[in-house]
């Protein structure tokens, strides 16, 4: 069973059919006042507890959910569960509303992005021992930062393996916080700009992230993903979108395709793939857990994309 942590959050997504770059003066930026009019505007559940272990269930993988939320996230559990996500370790809090997120998309797929924590900053009063018994790994999304350390620390200290998965709450901190989330993890994971500001604030390289993790992959949008152990570089092809509506929640996708396909003892290159593939059925839908498929669905694409890769290995775990 994979634990995902994180936010329980609702996400309201906005789409500009402009470009940010068209409407920012680089001679102005020290007054930056920004408005768009955008295009369309959809809530959805989300968070990223909440999209992990949903693609994690869609690819037959067992999940559970170890997050704070508030008691408007009732129906959003009833349906987690619905989808075969344990959820015992999921804790409604009183009086308090669930995270929130705003993101506006422009046409070459760049984010702005505004997040309200909510119940997320009490996650810290959960760790390992509030989670279902069976954890085979860990991943420690994007959460209330004393949250994040203590299962980093708990995690390390039980000799689970476990994700290190920062994303936008890398500005929230600091240098010593991040380097200790590298040390010991399975995989740290970021796009490439995360992985800029990881190696800022923790003053390493990637040899130095790798003196300290066994993976570090960067994602890179339609340019694929690149992952990195000590032996050297895998470069991950994009899996084609038959349209692309939405990036949001492609990230989280891919997480939980690496590593179920790792868990199930795939190489990196394969693993990648499942991988790609999970993101681009995100990518095709609004919405960060609109996609599903099949089993038979999955594995047909699979072989479209890139051929007779040991995809129903896979799924036959």
């Amino acid at each position: 069973m994979v634990l995902c942590t994180g936010s329980i959050a609702f996400d309201y997504i906005l789409t500009f059919k402009g470009r940010f770059r068209d409407h920012i003066l680089l001679d102005k930026t020290h007054i930056l006042n920004l408005s768009f009019l955008v295009d369309d505007l959809q809530k959805r559940r989300g968070g990223v507890a909440g999209n992990y272990a949903y693609n994690l269930s869609l690819l037959g993988h067992p999940a559970a959910v170890l997050a704070t939320a508030g008691t408007d996230a009732t129906d959003y559990r009833d349906w987690l569960i619905a989808q075969g996500v344990d959820c015992q370790g999921l804790r409604l809090l009183e009086g308090e509303m669930s995270a929130t997120g705003f993101t506006t998309t422009d046409m070459d797929d760049n984010q702005l992005t505004g997040y309200y924590g909510g119940a997320m900053w009490r996650a810290g009063a959960l760790g390992l021992d509030d989670a279902p018994p069976g954890v085979d790994a860990v991943i420690v999304g994007p959460n209330d930062p004393k949250a994040m350390q203590r299962l980093v620390r708990e995690s390390r200290e039980r000799g689970v393996p476990f994700v290190f998965d920062p994303a936008h709450q890398l500005p929230m901190m600091d240098g010593s916080d991040v380097d200790d989330g590298i040390d010991g993890a399975w995989i740290v994971i970021g796009n490439d700009y995360e992985l800029e500001l990881i190696q800022e604030r923790t003053k390493r390289d990637m040899k130095g992230l790798l003196d300290r993790s066994e993976v570090v992959v960067t994602t890179l949008g339609r340019n694929g993903s690149r992952i990195t152990t000590r032996d050297g570089a895998v470069d991950i092809p994009a899996a084609p979108a038959i349209r692309e509506l939405d990036p949001t929640g492609a990230g989280d996708a891919y997480r939980s395709g690496l590593v179920a396909g790792l868990l199930r003892g795939l190489d990196l290159y394969a693993a990648g793939c499942i991988a790609s593939l999970a993101a681009t059925y995100a990518v095709e839908h609004i919405g960060t857990i609109e996609h599903r498929y099949t089993r038979d669905e999955f594995i047909a694409r699979h072989r479209d994309c890139f051929g007779t890769e040991p995809i129903e290995s896979f799924w036959a775990s």
